[in-house]
């Protein structure tokens, strides 16, 4: 199963990296037009992500949002374990600065940063995924030990423990017929795509 896991995450990249700018910016907007229709009209905080390895861009979203008054925040590598995410705010006047991964994020500021639990929605990256909304990520496990506190904290309650809607976002080239699952997967609420959403 790992070797199978393995073997996916590298034909997806393929597939998502071989995709030309038209497509990826028409992805993007498309992506951006989904999201706006089926995004909480509550929503007021929301966490992206800056695409890299070919994964589908953001950006329109988050201007979007930003047009919206949807305050947004960004991942950061967490500076002391190393193997988890922070959350930090992010807006056109964001200082950014380059992760281990060489991939852009906030420069860390301790003022700046936005607890989980106080997101709506989080716009979560993955390389693969199947029509029964199964994520496979890119193998690295930091969105699963981030949020393996969620796994028993419901989504619907009115108390200080509701947790945000996890929401995979991807082009519609990395869904697969079933993806091998694993004890330590978050399970997501949706994934959205430039053409579907696949509610859990």
């Amino acid at each position: 199963m790992h070797i199978n896991r393995q073997t996916l995450r590298k034909a997806l990249r393929q597939a998502r990296r071989a995709l030309c700018s038209s497509e990826q910016q028409h992805a993007a907007a498309a992506l951006q037009q989904q999201l706006s229709h089926f995004l909480p009209a509550s929503t007021k905080q929301l966490a992206g992500y800056l695409a890299s390895d070919g994964e589908i861009d953001l950006s329109p979203t988050l201007s979007w949002c930003h047009s919206k008054g949807i305050a947004t925040s960004l991942p950061v590598i967490h500076p002391f374990s190393g193997k988890h995410l922070l959350f930090q705010q992010f807006d056109c006047n964001t200082v950014m600065t380059k992760n281990k991964f060489g991939i852009e994020e906030p420069a860390l500021n301790s003022t700046k940063i936005v607890e989980l639990l106080s997101h709506d929605c989080l716009l979560m990256p993955l390389v693969g995924f199947d029509a029964q909304g199964n994520r496979l990520g890119m193998g690295g496990g930091f969105y699963d030990r981030t949020l393996a506190p969620l796994k028993n904290v419901s989504m619907n309650t009115t108390n200080s423990a509701r947790r945000p809607l996890l929401i995979g976002v991807a082009h519609d080239c990395q869904q697969v017929d079933q993806l091998p699952i694993e004890a330590w997967d978050i399970p997501l609420d949706v994934i959205i795509t430039p053409t579907q959403c696949i509610e859990r």
